[in-house]
């Protein structure tokens, strides 16, 4: 039978935390750049092919729902034809969806791209989605520079600690600490997955970057945020990161197949609806588990050296099957997650170059390099979102 973490713990297959040589792990991670030639045209092309990928699935959506409306223009449409259709138009648009927050977003907000020479502008951190580039960029529930610093700042660097917006067993402990019955827990967490950047990732992305300013201010923290517009946040939620995506994504598409007549509108608008709800579900598939099951690490302190930091992306990551780009793109490269927190400001390309390497180094340090299915850490994930199991924390740390 196999060990239960606490178990392989105290049998110390892997090394405990206070045990490990964290200098020399900084050392072993550090010259992993060195074995990396400088970020160049051949990573740059590399983030174009997931992007024409990407858009590759979203247009072709759309190209079926102009199918289905000119079929049904001609009368040739019927409920035999259209579900098998709606539903690969949907799942096309929301593979596009997820591809293009996953495998271009998040890597150009990491500034992955920057030092290219010659790269075109609207690549770069510094103007992808400002302003009205949004519209063209990344058009989310989510305001992009909201989710650039609760990723790219709190969560980044302050994985498995209080600190950390993303830290699921502490933000689900209403539900843990509550009474609701074990089996409709599990039914909450299901339903939650398919909605939840609306009702987790924007309005939280905007409480983390409110807090920021108040901070800055030497104001008291938004502990809590609001859906209702008439609260001063909850308009804020609506009017900027809300209604534009609501809008363009379930008005103005749908609209534009009004041509084809009011039949039309109303298709595109249930397979956009669609699309969403697969999106949500692919994009929680693909992120939550990364860090969050029985075997992941929680910290109660920041950390106080590199190495250190190096030593809590090991042990608060997991990965998932890796292999070629094709799988890449559908994991939207978050399933090197490892070697992502370890570097998070390089391409995409680099982490299936760097992960061998890493593991060399886990296996060095007796470090548990964590890889399995998706499948089978989503379960674990919400295992854990229940109160099933909890995160695993380090005596002292």
């Amino acid at each position: 039978m196999e060990k239960t973490v606490e178990e392989k713990m105290r049998s110390h297959q892997y090394a405990r935390y206070e045990d490990v040589d964290k200098e020399q792990l900084e050392k072993d991670i550090n010259a992993i750049k060195e074995t990396m030639a400088p970020v160049g045209e051949e990573d740059f092309q590399h983030l174009l092919k997931l992007e024409r990928w990407g858009r590759a699935f979203t247009f072709g959506g759309y190209g079926i729902i102009l199918l289905l409306s000119i079929m049904g223009l001609w009368g040739e449409l019927s409920g035999i034809v259209f579900w098998p259709l709606a539903i690969i138009a949907a799942l096309a648009i929301s593979t596009g969806n997820v591809a293009r927050w996953a495998d271009v977003v998040h890597p150009v907000l990491h500034g992955a791209y920057d030092k290219v020479p010659d790269i075109p502008e609207r690549y770069t951190k510094k103007y992808f989605a400002k302003g009205s580039r949004r519209f063209v960029d990344w058009l989310d529930w989510i305001k992009p520079q909201a989710w650039e610093y609760e990723h790219n700042i709190m969560h980044h660097y302050h994985l498995g600690e209080a600190d950390d917006p993303d830290n699921v067993e502490r933000n689900l402990q209403w539900l843990v600490k509550s009474k609701i019955p074990m089996p409709i827990r599990y039914l909450m967490m299901y339903a939650f997955a398919g909605m939840w950047k609306f009702l987790y990732y924007a309005p939280n992305t905007l409480r983390i970057l409110e807090n920021k300013k108040r901070r800055e201010a030497e104001k008291i923290d938004i502990t809590d945020y609001e859906l209702d517009p008439r609260t001063k946040n909850g308009l804020e939620l609506w009017m900027e990161f809300l209604l534009p995506y609501f809008v363009i994504k379930f008005v103005v598409f749908p609209l534009l197949f009004l041509p084809f007549g009011i039949s039309a509108v109303i298709n595109a608008l249930i397979i956009l609806l669609l699309a969403e709800f697969f999106a949500n579900i692919h994009s929680f598939l693909v992120i939550v588990p990364n860090h969050s099951a029985e075997d992941i690490y929680m910290f109660n302190e920041p950390h106080k050296s590199t190495g250190e930091f190096y030593l809590r992306q090991i042990m608060g990551s997991v990965n998932y099957n890796t292999g070629s780009d094709w799988i890449d793109f559908l994991h939207g490269f978050l399933n090197y997650q490892i070697e992502h927190h370890l570097f998070p400001n390089m391409p995409q390309s680099y982490y299936q170059k760097m992960q061998p390497i890493v593991k060399d180094i886990c296996k060095k340090h007796n470090l548990e390099y964590r890889q399995e299915s998706v499948f089978k850490r989503i379960v674990m994930s919400i295992d854990l979102m229940v109160g099933k199991t909890k995160l695993l924390r380090v005596d002292g740390v």
